[in-house]
């Protein structure tokens, strides 16, 4: 090959044979293929020396231009994170398809379709091994209508619609709606405004620090102090099932948000100390005319406090109120059997040495009737029945689990 032709073919128009005196590019090559030899159909020439894609410009490309990324393509990537939604507790039978197919025909359903006709899911990840997905919508405002969908029943387990960790509020807020339309026909697939989750937007609330032992009713108990919930998530691994010392809430009046925050906040519960603010991080204070709720709130839950502080007091012995009236106690075999009952439940727990409840005398002046005493052989035991026992339902009464002195307990004082 000429030095001209070589620099030529440098340039991206390598002259393979002549037509009527003119080069031929290697497009034009591969169109007469059938005039010229030497060359493989379905193959660019090759330079020796060289290789296949060390210029990967079309042919006919002017030198220097560089491929450039689709505007489709980039905006895609650029809402990506705020078209995704985590699904977490799926069943084993899940794959990609019948997830794809379940969330967009739901979609369809409630009238969450906002991007045209067709499939609002255009791609899912499973990790098969962990039980959830990644679902990606065509639209930013189609992945915040899916939001609206936690709690659905997906091949008979309800399943966990949220976020998934790489979600930017601030961000997606420039992108589209982050709250699902509130006229959405979530009725069509057996769900209702806030039946689950509802824990988007501006007035969530981050609860951290918690005890790993608490309970979700014992942490709900501490949280409704400030009134009912739209919206609450324990957080947990998704292995063991532990809580991870943090959860997420919305309060149905989102007026009691920075109240709740502001009480809340600071609380010593055992060693851990309560860190609790908005989940988006707003500054805002309560109000003047909030201070006096805030107040009333703050006394409210010093009795929470006590309840669920299991700190140095914690005793080998547990006293259980709110378990048994004392009409439930005057018949000898009801008795017999609450007793059995409370060893039962006891036991799960440790080791159970004595099991003491009061029964009421002849002038229902007898102290501690109504309390149930579980003494255990040592405070590990103790502490495990107490984080299990206390917000429990039994005979449809809510218990409240407390340490109790074992010097009293071991001189027959219930009455504390």
């Amino acid at each position: 090959m000429s030095r001209p032709m070589f620099e030529k073919a440098m340039l991206g128009y390598l002259p393979l044979c002549a037509d009527n005196g003119r080069e031929l590019t290697s497009v034009a090559f591969m169109c007469k293929k059938d005039q010229c030899t030497g060359q493989i159909p379905g193959t660019t020439p090759a330079i020796p020396g060289m290789f296949p894609a060390m210029f990967p410009l079309a042919t006919g490309q002017p030198f220097g231009a560089l491929p450039v990324m689709p505007v489709q393509a980039m905006t895609q990537q650029a809402t990506r994170h705020a078209r995704r939604v985590y699904v977490g507790g799926l069943p084993p039978t899940a794959n990609e398809q019948s997830v794809a197919t379940f969330f967009s025909q739901v979609m369809a359903a409630i009238g969450g379709n906002t991007a045209g006709p067709g499939d609002a899911v255009v791609n899912v990840y499973i990790n098969h091994e962990k039980k959830f997905a990644f679902v990606e919508m065509r639209s930013v405002e189609e992945a915040s209508n899916a939001m609206a969908l936690d709690g659905i029943i997906f091949e008979g387990a309800p399943v966990k619609v949220r976020r998934p960790s790489d979600y930017n509020p601030s961000l997606a807020a420039t992108l589209g709606p982050s709250q699902p339309n509130p006229n959405l026909n979530l009725a069509a697939v057996g769900l209702t405004p806030g039946s689950a989750g509802g824990l988007e937007g501006p007035d969530r609330i981050f609860v951290g620090g918690l005890p790993y032992y608490f309970t979700e009713a014992q942490v709900r108990e501490l949280l409704e102090s400030f009134g009912p919930l739209r919206g609450f998530d324990l957080v947990k691994d998704r292995e063991t099932g532990n809580s991870k010392g943090y959860a997420f809430c919305v309060y149905q009046d989102l007026s009691v948000t920075d109240i709740a925050c502001a009480a809340l906040n600071g609380i010593k519960m055992g060693d851990k100390t309560l860190t609790v603010r908005r989940a988006n991080q707003g500054t805002n204070q309560p109000k003047p005319e909030q201070e006096s709720v805030l107040l009333h709130a703050q006394q409210q839950i010093a009795l929470q406090k006590l309840m669920l502080q299991p700190g140095a007091v914690s005793t080998k012995v547990l006293c259980l109120t709110q378990v048994v009236s004392p009409e439930e106690l005057i018949n000898d075999e009801d008795y017999e059997d609450i007793m059995e009952d409370m060893r039962g439940e006891g036991e799960k727990f440790g080791t159970l040495v004595n099991v003491v409840i009061p029964r009421p005398g002849p002038n229902d002046a007898a102290p501690g009737v109504g309390k149930v005493f579980l003494e255990y052989a040592d405070i590990d035991s103790a502490t495990k029945a107490r984080a299990g026992l206390n917000g429990r339902k039994f005979g449809g009464n809510q218990v409240v689990a407390v340490f109790y002195p074992e010097n009293k307990f071991a001189q027959g004082e219930y009455d504390d």
